[in-house]
């Protein structure tokens, strides 16, 4: 275990037993979540990823595209 994660876990203890049931839940949640994403990209073939860079060439070249600077726009 990480000295970051042994710090986290001895603050959670110091919480009530509902935050940390709380904070657990979201926890593992975030774990199994992650676990999935990992299971997909590792099962995803290349002609997959081929066929899904191709559709991302041909909406650029529609011009069916959000420009970076509007959907995160600097301070």
């Amino acid at each position: 275990m990480t000295e970051l994660l042994e710090r986290a876990i001895a603050q959670l203890k110091t919480l009530p037993v509902a935050e940390q049931n709380a904070i657990a839940t979201r926890l593992l949640a975030e774990i199994e979540d992650e676990q999935r994403w990992k299971a997909q990209f590792e099962s995803t073939t290349d002609a997959q990823w081929d066929g899904l860079a191709d559709m991302v060439r041909q909406e650029i070249a529609a011009g069916d595209i959000t420009p970076l600077a509007e959907v995160f726009p600097s301070s």
